[in-house]
């Protein structure tokens, strides 16, 4: 079992980019050594104290994370005020772990006394203040670190006793002992036989009266549950594809460079006269064969005073150095059977170059077209390039398989003829996800519609992991007694369950796995969405669509971020929420906005709200004491569609 900590780095010289913060980046390495601390969240902000307090209630009251560590402001400068904005968030204070930190500190240095650390508990969570210096940031926690997990089991309404026993047994112990004997007793007067442990996992098989009635899995943040994601997408393996329209969707997996110079001889750009510039205005004689359809086996060469008339995109003439367009030309003579000019005047002279372009004007031999990570797009113009500059095959990534699959008892096949009975609803997830998938360019493995049952579940799961690369699944991630999928990739499938609740509306109970499979040295990509459709739609464009991005090899797999102004005023939820929108240029005073319009109900169950959006607001939580965003406000589209 392990314990979240989010680490608070509090410098205004770092929240500005003036100094790297070591000690935050020190203080989470040196806990990812021990195997009862996962840091789920690192932060930094200025020496303020309501900068400091926003980030700790979000922590805390948000998050619920287990233990939050501050490090910095804790001195006797005059910006130093960590303290004073810590202590009033704590609803019981903790000395002796301030006191334990001071003797141990004040044995190394006697300066140790200026520092003015703080700690205690707020809700279910044990706050730390610690210096800012690495060297005594470490040296602090080391003198608590042994007792923290006990600490922080009782703060969440635990017995202790699992904990005590695992520290009579040193698992938590740090591998950092510094020459220090190591300790395996404790003692802490509690009694141990009351309370609940506080779980971290999902359960196996409980009967229904006995289940969870809060969630065990911490609230990520948005930002914090797509990151893990894109850190645990691995890249698939490399194809060479033929260069022609099957290529649409793939991702370059290397840099493109020319082959061949465009143009490769000088061209026209205007039907007219390859002239000799200097020769200016006057009546000359035409050769005939300069545009010679098909190439010519070698150039033609022009005299002073003599033109050669060309076509746009055929070669000039060696000697040529302007091409005249044929409406500043008159025709003075030509052939009997009238097919061929012999003599015409040039009206207007044109200066050196003109109307030419030069061997290699467009792209040069070797120069880079396109780089690793882009993508052909349905445009036509990476393909055109590919084709301009002789390139006839590239290297890109293979397109990832991705496997859906419904959960439900109640969930009923589109394709099923029969009359739905009274419960029953149809799968409209499956077909939205397919259409999505494949217009990300990818691969779709329809896996069907299974049963809630924990052996079947269990069952598809394994079965479709020797198929795809990414498994999705919707439904059964709440907390009924048939929602059953977490507890499944946890416990049956030993999967590694990275987060299993996000921050966020709709989508909250959201899960994001990754599984090794025997078979190949693939990690298997696994997203439990939400049963709701809308829920399933929204938290398929935020966290699947990145992945399956990156895994297609994008460079930047995360989609387009743009500031609109909403045309109407929008009520706040407590959790961030992702509003679908409709978002269109508009003109206002002859200068183009951006506006958003509200799809109407946002009801997670509601599909129509997706109807028509291409963006997903993202408006703030109401936890500043903001109910509503005023009509006019500008706020974050996220773009799920083309404007």
């Amino acid at each position: 079992m392990k314990y979240s900590v989010g680490i608070l780095t509090v410098s205004d010289t770092c929240f500005q980019g003036l100094n790297e913060d070591i000690s935050g980046p020190k203080i989470k390495k040196y806990l990812e050594e021990t195997e009862a601390w996962n840091v789920v969240q690192v932060g930094c902000v200025p020496d303020e104290e309501d900068k400091i307090q926003s980030v700790i209630k979000q922590w805390v009251d948000e998050l619920h994370i287990n233990l939050i560590l501050t490090t910095g402001g804790t001195g006797f400068s005059i910006r130093d005020k960590t303290p004073e904005a810590v202590s009033p968030l704590f609803e019981r204070e903790a000395p002796g772990i301030s006191t334990a930190m001071m003797v141990s500190s004040l044995k190394i240095t006697h300066m140790a006394m200026l520092s003015r650390s703080v700690s205690g508990i707020r809700k279910e969570s044990v706050i730390i203040t610690l210096p800012g210096s690495p060297k005594a940031a470490i040296e602090n926690l080391e003198a608590v670190i042994r007792g923290l997990p006990h600490a922080v089991d009782l703060a969440t309404g635990g017995s202790g006793k699992s904990v005590h026993q695992k520290m009579q047994g040193g698992s938590f112990t740090h591998s950092h002992t510094h020459g220090q004997k190591k300790s395996h007793h404790h003692s802490c007067g509690r009694d141990h036989t009351h309370g609940h442990p506080h779980r971290q996992t999902a359960k196996g098989p409980t009967p229904v009266a006995f289940r969870d009635r809060s969630s065990p899995f911490p609230m990520q943040p948005v930002d914090q549950a797509i990151q893990t994601i894109l850190e645990n997408v691995q890249m698939l393996s490399t194809v060479r594809v033929p260069v022609d329209t099957d290529l649409i969707g793939y991702t370059l997996a290397e840099d493109i460079y020319a082959r061949e110079s465009v143009p490769g001889y000088r061209a026209s750009i205007v039907d007219g006269y390859a002239v000799i510039a200097t020769d200016g205005a006057g009546k000359y004689p035409v050769i005939q064969d300069a545009s010679t359809a098909g190439g010519l086996e070698s150039p033609i060469q022009l005299a002073s005073g003599h033109i050669a008339r060309v076509t746009t995109g055929a070669p000039v003439p060696d000697g040529a150095t302007g091409v005249v367009m044929v409406e500043y030309t008159s025709l003075i003579q030509a052939s009997k059977d009238g097919h061929v000019e012999e003599i015409v005047e040039i009206l207007e002279g044109v200066p050196e170059g003109a109307n030419i372009r030069e061997i290699g004007v467009d792209t040069q031999s070797g120069d880079l077209v396109l780089k690793k990570g882009d993508n052909i797009t349905l445009v036509g113009g990476e393909i055109g390039i590919l084709a301009s500059v002789g390139v006839r095959e590239v290297l890109v990534y293979k397109k990832p398989v991705v496997g859906i699959l419904s959960t439900g008892n109640e969930v009923i096949d589109l394709s099923s003829t029969d009359e739905l009975k009274y419960g029953q609803i149809r799968d409209s997830n499956r077909p939205t996800l397919a259409a999505a998938i494949r217009s990300a360019g990818c691969e779709v493995l329809d896996l069907g519609i299974v049963k809630d049952s924990r052996e079947t579940l269990r069952s598809a799961l394994v079965d479709s992991f020797s198929k795809a690369d990414v498994v999705i699944s919707t439904g059964g991630v709440s907390m009924g007694e048939l929602d059953l999928m977490k507890s499944i990739l946890e416990n049956d499938i030993k999967a590694q369950l990275h987060f299993g609740r996000v921050n966020m509306k709709p989508g909250k109970p959201t899960t994001f796995a990754t599984y090794s499979h025997e078979s190949s040295k693939q990690k298997k990509l696994i997203f439990a969405l939400p049963g709701n459709p809308v829920s399933a739609t929204v938290t398929f464009y935020l966290f699947v669509l990145p992945a399956l991005r990156k895994l297609l090899g994008y460079s930047n797999p995360e989609l387009p971020v743009i500031k609109v102004k909403i045309s109407h005023s929008l009520s706040l939820d407590t959790r961030p929420e992702y509003h679908r929108a409709i978002v269109a240029p508009t003109f206002v005073n002859d200068q183009m906005t951006l506006l958003a319009s509200s799809t109407g109900v946002q009801q997670s169950s509601r599909m129509l709200s997706m109807r028509s959006a291409n963006a997903l607001l993202r408006l703030p939580s109401s936890d500043d004491g903001k109910s509503v965003l005023e009509e006019g406000s500008f706020v974050d589209a996220i773009l799920v569609g083309s404007l």
